[in-house]
């Protein structure tokens, strides 16, 4: 192991900005608890001294993180020693992949040999999303007694709400593995690679996420032997306790920076707030050392420097940056710099449609009331609509014609705001509409769905999505897929799937549509019903048996009720909106997408 020295003439050779020296030491060797050994690159400034240490654990190559992140270059300007390491089983690091279980263990120990090294002051902090994001609430459940500062971005609560979301099991498992995980794996089972494989995904896309039952698929066996074992446990099973955050708060010591965006993936904004929620009880009063900023933004980090997200635009303070945060937040508390962040509230989220941030004490902030719109139709049946009083209507339902051979396509491909508009005359989509709103209605925090519905079959999904239409009839989305659907069965997801009897009416819930909008005068609120939305999610067979143990499946007619005795409602948490000539307000940009 040689270290090289990266000096102010060959960043001017290289043709950037001039940075402090740096001294890389490649593939240092840390052992495990258990003998094996993962490998990590150490960034630290080349002046002598010691320095507090970040630790970024990645799953996707510590070479690919240095050439796309920029974290750890400008922490080293600032003091800081930065290891990037391959996660066990992953290209430099010996052992066997499992994805998550090992994270714990291997966390705790890289954070422990961080603090002992003669370069470290024995101080130590982690940052990372997504995958490096979960590494870092497994490791600080272990409760290491060097680790003084996280900042877990875009990542989960809890397994029932990442492996599997209101009891279905989430199909994004399998793209992740074929693209980001199999080829590194048959690598090291001398297997054949095969060429791009994001490439290769869009070819076999259809024939993988389309097999039942999902148990029996033929592909990725000896790749991934641990995702047959996620599907050999439902959500219910006490097996997934090793990953479940949720209660677990008051193992978790060092300060937390929670971050995410509204179009993230599902998992990614119930968590962070779920996890700041559970931090600020855990620990009582005075301070919760934690942090909660939620963004217009889409799942990755280079989202948050953007002002767009799909094809909206949310203005110039939309963007953030996100390196410049983490390592503000690491100051304050592995520096103990307290400027740094010390005039920010706990938390700070964007308002969509008036594109301005807002601080809170609390999430989700204080309502000033809650708005209820009631599911109805017009006299003579054939139109949806959102009205501010209950239907006197008594047996008044509309019908899903849900057939699990044609789901109803998401008909865009990337996530962000995108107009929905088309889904309206969709067969198997009911569509509610508001009156165009005679002033703005700023909405914040958890708005409710409570569904009446009832079904001739034993079992069905309800997705339920909130968007804003613009008096030019664009139909935009306010959140990613997911936090937007319940399974019927798992009403009650403590009991586990209850089946439904044909025809009884069942109040279900969707309680997480997590959202900060501005809905403009002019504007209408809609909500869109269906039984399916894919490719987000398994789908459902209607029959009352999993998709993971079936491949037969049943058409099945869906009642919505909206009718006196059985009034289905969306509850909206409302603010008074802000004048329009407060500094820093914007309006959107609803331009199209640019690719």
């Amino acid at each position: 192991m040689r270290p090289i020295v990266a000096t102010l003439a060959l960043a001017l050779i290289a043709g950037v900005a001039p940075a402090a020296a740096q001294q890389v030491d490649r593939d240092v060797a840390i052992p495990m608890r258990d003998g094996v050994v993962l490998r990590a690159d150490v960034y630290r400034p080349t002046r002598p001294g010691k320095f507090p240490v970040l630790v970024f654990r990645t799953p996707y190559g510590k070479h690919d993180a240095a050439e796309g992140d920029g974290v750890h270059r400008k922490a080293v300007e600032r003091g800081y020693a930065v290891v990037l390491q391959d996660v066990r089983g992953r290209y430099a690091s010996d052992g066997h992949f499992d994805p998550y279980r090992q994270e714990g263990k291997d966390g705790f120990d890289t954070i422990e040999w961080a603090a002992a090294q003669a370069w470290s002051d024995g101080r130590v902090g982690t940052y990372g999303l997504s995958y490096p994001g979960a590494v870092q609430w497994l490791a600080a459940l272990e409760q290491p007694p060097h680790l003084v500062a996280m900042a877990p971005a875009m990542t989960f609560s809890s397994p029932r709400r990442f492996f599997y979301m209101a009891g279905i099991f989430d199909r994004s498992w399998l793209p992740w593995i074929y693209q980001y995980i199999a080829p590194d794996a048959r690598r090291r089972l001398g297997m054949p690679v095969g060429g791009d494989a994001e490439a290769r995904w869009r070819e076999v896309a259809d024939e993988l996420q389309s097999f039942l039952p999902l148990r029996d698929l033929p592909w990725l066996r000896e790749e991934a032997p641990y995702y047959f074992e996620w599907l050999a446990h439902p959500p219910e099973d006490a097996w997934w306790d090793w990953a479940e955050l949720r209660g677990r708060y008051g193992r978790v010591s060092p300060a937390v920076l929670n971050l995410t965006g509204w179009y993230d993936d599902a998992y990614g904004v119930e968590g962070a707030a779920t996890n700041f929620n559970g931090l600020v009880q855990a620990r009582g009063s005075g301070s919760a050392r934690t942090h909660l900023v939620i963004g217009p933004w889409v799942h990755g980090a280079p989202s948050t420097m953007s002002s767009r997200a799909g094809e909206l635009a949310f203005g110039p303070t939309a963007a953030l940056d996100y390196d410049s945060l983490v390592l503000d937040f690491h100051d304050r508390y592995l520096r103990r710099n307290a400027e740094r962040l010390a005039t920010q509230a706990p938390v700070r989220y964007f308002v969509m449609g008036a594109n301005e941030w807002r601080d809170s004490p609390v999430w989700p902030p204080a309502a000033d009331r809650i708005e209820t719109l009631y599911l109805g139709v017009t006299a003579d049946g054939a139109t949806g609509r959102l009205q501010a009083v209950v239907p006197q209507e008594r047996n008044s339902h509309s019908t899903i014609h849900s057939d699990p051979k044609r789901p109803v396509a998401d008909p865009h491909g990337s996530p962000g705001a995108h107009d929905y508009g088309a889904l309206a005359t969709r067969e198997g989509v009911l569509t509610f509409d508001s009156e165009p709103l005679a002033e703005d209605l700023t909405v914040a925090g958890n708005v409710t769905a409570e569904i009446h519905a009832s079904c001739d079959c034993r079992d069905f999904d309800l997705w339920v999505r909130l968007q804003d239409v613009h008096p030019d009839g664009r139909a935009f989305n306010l959140m990613g897929a997911g936090n937007d659907v319940v399974r019927a069965s798992y009403r009650d997801a403590a009991l586990g799937p209850q089946p439904l009897q044909p025809g009884r009416v069942y109040v279900l819930r969707v309680p997480t549509l997590m959202t900060a909008n501005r809905f403009r005068k002019g504007h209408r609120i809609r909500v869109q019903v269906s039984a399916s939305f894919d490719p987000h999610l398994s789908r459902n067979l209607q029959t009352g048996e999993s998709e993971v143990v079936s491949a037969q499946a049943r058409v099945a007619e869906i009642d919505i009720h909206h009718g006196e005795g059985h009034a289905s409602r969306l509850l909206l948490p409302g603010t008074d909106p802000l004048p329009q000539d407060r500094p820093g307000h914007a309006d959107a940009e609803d331009e199209p997408n640019e690719k």
